[in-house]
């Protein structure tokens, strides 16, 4: 389904530009010569460097949404703005850059205004081509992305319908003394099969040539009888993501070699591309680079980032989050009215860090994003819950009601009514998901008993 929307103000086309007048001025674009590294931890774990007779392809997609981990806790992976140290492994004249697609999840005003920092950020990064799927076809004419001028970057789609569109691109790489040839191309597999693949890599057979189909309109297991209507002109299949993590779905030295590039932007896939002195068909290998912690940010990125937070900020997202009614007339209170009767439990509370995580989110500047936001206040999905701080200011950091329900039945009858049965009241795992706090599972005790606030008879 198509949602259509507005397009953005001007004055969001002007910031935009203005980031990356700021990328050119100050010299930040990607060297033009081979970072030369022995093996090394550029992430989070050893990572074998890139030979200087390779070519290299890298992969990123499925980043749905995810500029960069929530950061609320440590060991998070991701974030746009340290993926250039892994692309700078590389020269930019040995090297091409894909986005497999994916971009956002939906067509809401929040993934709008993503959708375009994402291509602003593709084109800082230094991207080749970026992979429109069906469903990013659909947010881009939201936004008439595609008839804003030229891009960067070359645009894929796989039915090649559209402005500025095709449905491959090609790119002469240096690996050490040889040239190789890279195509990229796009196949939707709802209105297509796989053997039509052929026809997108014409020259596919040629030597020194490497070619790369991304599959869209499938899901799951990769079917055996796929694999085998699989042009031998295909040397890599970028299947569709059902994992945070990529993974190599065909068999070790098996052509074609199939992967997905896993989600949220974690992960970098590299194909290291090797040609032999003898000639022929290159060969390829499979490495996955973690987008880890330690990896150095990038500053112009850093600030494409904070002015993505102020597009939030400005279209006034949180004011405009949709709430929906308490039941049965409920409103919550804040947790300085539960002191007046729970001092003791509101005193431990108060030491705790749940009491400060409004806090944690104005230092990171994500204040007003309702995404971030909706986890470090009390009620903000309902009626009467948190809007904004000015607006409500005794219903920010998670207080009583999160996990006890709405307080002013209790407070009107003097604690008959009892908030442990009420609802609703906002499970730990709602917050507390692999994304945002990977080491929760299988420690929900240890975490309760940081937070345990009950006197002992």
């Amino acid at each position: 389904m198509s949602f259509r929307h507005r397009p953005l103000p001007g004055w969001m086309h002007i910031r935009l530009a203005f980031v990356s007048i700021c990328a050119l001025t100050a010299g930040l674009s990607c060297p033009a010569t081979k970072v030369q590294r022995p093996h090394t931890t550029i992430a989070d774990r050893i990572v074998p460097p890139v030979g200087h007779d390779q070519a290299v392809l890298f992969f990123t997609g499925d980043t749905l949404g995810t500029l960069k981990p929530c950061g609320c806790s440590g060991g998070q992976l991701g974030g746009l703005e340290r993926r250039k140290s892994v692309f700078d492994e590389a020269s930019r004249a040995g090297r091409m850059i894909v986005d497999a697609g994916l971009l956002v999840q939906t067509s809401g005003e929040q993934d709008l205004i993503k959708f375009r920092i994402l291509f602003e950020a593709f084109g800082l990064l230094g991207y080749d081509v970026v992979h429109l799927t069906a469903q990013d076809m659909d947010t881009a004419g939201n936004l008439d992305i595609l008839n804003e001028g030229e891009k960067p970057f070359a645009v894929v789609v796989a039915s090649g319908q559209g402005t500025g569109v095709s449905r491959s691109f090609a790119k002469e790489l240096k690996a050490g003394e040889s040239t190789v040839s890279a195509c990229v191309a796009a196949l939707d597999l709802r209105d297509a099969s796989i053997d039509e693949a052929a026809a997108l890599f014409p020259d596919g057979n040629a030597s020194g040539r490497v070619n790369v189909l991304i599959l869209d309109g499938c899901e799951g297991r990769v079917p055996e009888a796929m694999l085998k209507g699989v042009p031998p002109s295909v040397d890599c299949v970028v299947w569709p993501s059902d994992s945070d993590e990529p993974q190599l779905l065909s068999r070790p030295g098996a052509k074609p070699l199939v992967f997905t590039v896993g989600r949220f932007g974690r992960y970098i896939c590299r194909i290291d591309v090797s040609v032999s002195p003898q000639g022929g068909r290159p060969t390829v290998r499979f490495v996955d680079i973690p987008v880890g912690e330690r990896l150095p940010k990038d500053e112009v990125l850093v600030r494409l980032y904070q002015t993505y937070q102020q597009l939030v900020r400005d279209s006034k997202l949180l004011e405009k989050y949709p709430r929906i009614p308490l039941p049965q007339d409920a409103t919550f209170v804040g947790s300085k009215a539960c002191a007046k009767c729970h001092e003791y439990e509101y005193e431990k509370c108060s030491t705790q860090r749940h009491a400060s995580a409004y806090a944690t989110l104005q230092k990171a500047g994500s204040d007003r994003d309702p995404e971030c936001v909706t986890c470090h206040v009390v009620g903000m999905e309902y009626t009467g819950g948190f809007v904004t701080l000015e607006q409500t200011p005794h219903l920010k950091d998670v207080g009583c009601e999160v996990c006890h329900g709405p307080g002013s039945e209790h407070l009107l009858t003097a604690g008959v009514a009892k908030t442990t049965a009420a609802e609703p009241h906002r499970p730990c795992l709602a917050c507390h998901t692999p994304e945002h706090s990977g080491e929760y599972a299988g420690h929900k005790e240890e975490y309760m008993k940081k937070i345990a606030h009950k006197r002992e008879p």
